[in-house]
């Protein structure tokens, strides 16, 4: 670590300077004369790197599937998934916390997002917020809970902001996840499961919203996604849990009533209105020929999952 230096209201102040040794800090080879390339060149440079990502992803499929694991079993004994992150990782959990609950009618104090510098940090940077470790631990001693799972979301593996808040959620008795695109991360050793994602140098050298984000987005994705799968917030391959907030979406609940179901398009608008709009109740009265009341109960009795309520409804 080294210094530098800053004039803050006149006086100069000394600011820890840090130099990152992790893979998305080094130099890529095949980018190098980007700014002599054509257009079309730095976006065929660019696509080619990003072909990289998939596969990486899909090398760290097993500690994905264990993170699953671990949210499930906290959510359904009444905690919360928390994702820690600054910059473009934290806005990336901030994004995924954000679209559970229109796509699973998810409650949304199920997945809580953190970001370093607040709210404020979505938009723009906030100065040194990221190297807060101290922050970061205060932000999770305040509502971080034993048996809740904490995911910490740092491309370099090593964001002060991001251990500090692992570190006192680990104290607080949570589980603790670090996803990043370094493999070599030393903090792998302090957290339950490590999800390094080895996406290599950036097209340009450290910015980390390039593939590193991507791999990141990626893992949210089929993180959380398959999270929704387990808790029974999904029906085949169907969004019974939707929040219908526009024409569009009303639309797709008729499509996947439809589709669920084989009925035609009026039989599933009456069995909806029926239900009094709720997508679940019409598609176990519609599937299992139960009326409305009995499918709402068989639901209740089943926790709210498809499968249980028509099994119960069939015995």
């Amino acid at each position: 670590m080294t210094a530098g230096r800053v004039e803050r209201d006149g006086v100069a102040a000394v600011r820890p300077v840090v130099r990152v040794g992790a893979p998305t800090e080094r130099r890529n080879p095949h980018s190098v004369d980007l700014d002599l390339m054509s257009t079309r060149d730095v976006l065929t440079v660019i696509n080619e790197a990003d072909r990289r990502v998939p596969a990486a992803v899909a090398a760290v499929l097993d500690e994905i599937a264990e993170t699953v694991d671990l949210a499930v079993a906290a959510l359904r004994d009444g905690h919360r998934v928390h994702y820690f992150g600054a910059g473009t990782s934290g806005r990336l959990g901030v994004l995924d916390a954000a679209e559970l609950a229109p796509t699973f009618n998810s409650p949304r104090h199920w997945f809580c997002s953190h970001l370093a510098g607040g709210p404020d940090a979505m938009w723009r940077a906030v100065e040194d917020a990221e190297d807060d470790e101290r922050g970061g631990a205060a932000d999770a001693a305040e509502c971080v809970r034993h048996g809740d799972l904490v995911v910490g979301l740092a491309a370099s593996g090593r964001t002060p902001y991001v251990l500090g808040a692992l570190a006192a959620s680990r104290a607080q008795g949570a589980g603790t996840v670090l996803l990043c695109a370094n493999p070599e991360a030393e903090a792998a050793a302090s957290v339950d499961v490590f999800i390094g994602v080895d996406t290599g140098p950036e097209v340009v050298t450290g910015s980390t919203r390039m593939k590193a984000g991507t791999a990141q987005k990626l893992v949210l994705n089929t993180f959380s996604t398959a999270v929704m799968v387990r808790l029974g917030r999904v029906y085949s391959n169907l969004m019974i849990d939707m929040v219908a907030t526009n024409a569009k979406l009303r639309g797709r609940m008729i499509s996947i009533l439809m589709e669920a179901t084989g009925c035609a398009e009026e039989v599933c608008r009456v069995a909806l209105r029926e239900a009094d709009g709720d997508l679940k109740t019409a598609l176990v009265a519609l599937v299992s020929g139960a009326e409305v009341p009995a499918a709402r109960a068989a639901l209740a009795r089943s926790a709210h999952q498809v499968r249980g309520a028509l099994e119960l409804l069939a015995s």
